[in-house]
């Protein structure tokens, strides 16, 4: 019997939901009211936050380990790490972020249980093997995320003790990147933003099928995802045949486009980069950034030459007198919000004069 089959699909969903959910669907809305104490308005706000349509009263949809999750959140607003108003808001960025790792480990799954077999495999096969499969990625997702926040948090102490040295020191200056608390999962801070697409992606699509289509962009994330990794930036997503990044300064971000730029012209598997970066006060809230220096930083690569990087004034400003680097002022140019951005062409120190503008 395959996944594909009736009953074949529905032993695999039960076992799904036995493992990942703590258990069958067997309480109501009301019974999740009565046993968590949270009203009915926030459970459904809750719900809808996190991406699931609502359900109606009698419908036996929710499990115990939706009875935890609740019981979690009201122990965290008693803890006042989180408040009432605040708390739709992070289940909203849970939601956005986790259902997408969600559903690409949901086809890994089913690619892999549907793959060609000579004899197709039982009920209980399928649920086996599906448990066994859901332990060990639930495994290794919580230790990527752990080393994840032990890595930021790590980050988030250095930057609070230097700012803290700074200000013991006679006349030091304010932190260039020191972070200003703006909220719940909110802070500004002064980042380098960088934006790096691949030129002529949409003319290159119409002639590859999906698996081709596929290995170009697995290329592309490999590619950027390592340089950014070993520069010491932090990706905040890719879009298709965008990356969007940020460094906390300019010379780790311009260091990470140049060494993108000098990798992808060696890679015959992939099309021209260019790369647009901008340096400024980023608002950071749950995962994503905002502000003037993003919207900079996409529209100078709109604007930019194949195999050549775009910075605005600020970022150059950062970079100006070190050795390492060459600025070419260019023309004002006009793009979408800003009638007059002036952009400043970066290459590395010696570089031909004929590549660029």
């Amino acid at each position: 019997m395959s996944a594909d089959s009736p009953d074949g699909g529905e032993e695999l969903r039960r076992t799904v939901e036995e493992v990942l959910l703590g258990g069958g669907r067997h309480w109501t809305r009301h019974d999740i009211v009565e046993r968590t104490g949270v009203g009915p308005e926030r459970t459904a706000q809750i719900w809808r936050a996190l991406g699931f349509p609502l359900v109606e009263d009698d419908v036996r949809a929710f499990t115990d380990g939706d009875v935890d999750a609740l019981r979690a959140g009201e122990r965290l607003i008693a803890a006042g790490i989180i408040t009432e108003e605040s708390e739709a808001l992070m289940a909203r960025a849970l939601g956005h972020h986790l259902s997408r790792l969600a559903e690409w480990q949901v086809h890994t799954l089913w690619a892999w249980l549907n793959r060609g077999r000579e004899t197709p495999l039982t009920q209980p096969e399928l649920a086996s093997r599906a448990a066994v499969l859901l332990a060990e990625l639930e495994l290794l997702q919580q230790h990527v995320w752990k080393r994840h926040f032990a890595a930021y948090t790590g980050q988030v102490i250095a930057t609070a003790q230097a700012d803290a040295a700074r200000k013991e020191t006679p006349g030091a200056a304010p932190s260039p990147d020191g972070t200003v608390p703006q909220g719940e999962g909110l802070h500004v801070q002064d980042l380098a933003v960088g934006f790096t697409d691949m030129v002529g992606y949409t003319r290159m699509t119409r002639g590859l099928d999906s698996t081709e289509l596929v290995k170009v962009l697995d290329r592309f994330e490999s590619l950027t995802g390592d340089v950014v990794a070993e520069g010491r930036g932090r990706v905040v997503k890719t879009i298709g045949d965008e990356v969007l990044f940020v460094c906390d300064s300019a010379s780790t971000a311009a260091d990470i486009a140049l060494e993108l730029t000098a990798r992808a012209e060696g890679e015959k598997r992939l099309p021209h980069l260019r790369t647009g970066l901008a340096h400024g006060p980023v608002l950071g809230r749950f995962g994503d950034v905002y502000g003037a220096a993003v919207n900079i930083a996409a529209r100078l690569t709109a604007v930019a030459r194949p195999d050549t990087i775009l910075v605005n004034t600020a970022l150059a400003g950062e970079l100006s007198g070190r050795a390492a680097y060459e600025l070419k002022v260019l023309r004002p140019v006009s793009v979408r919000g800003y009638s007059r951005l002036r952009p400043v062409l970066l290459r590395p120190a010696g570089s031909p004069r004929g590549r660029g503008r």
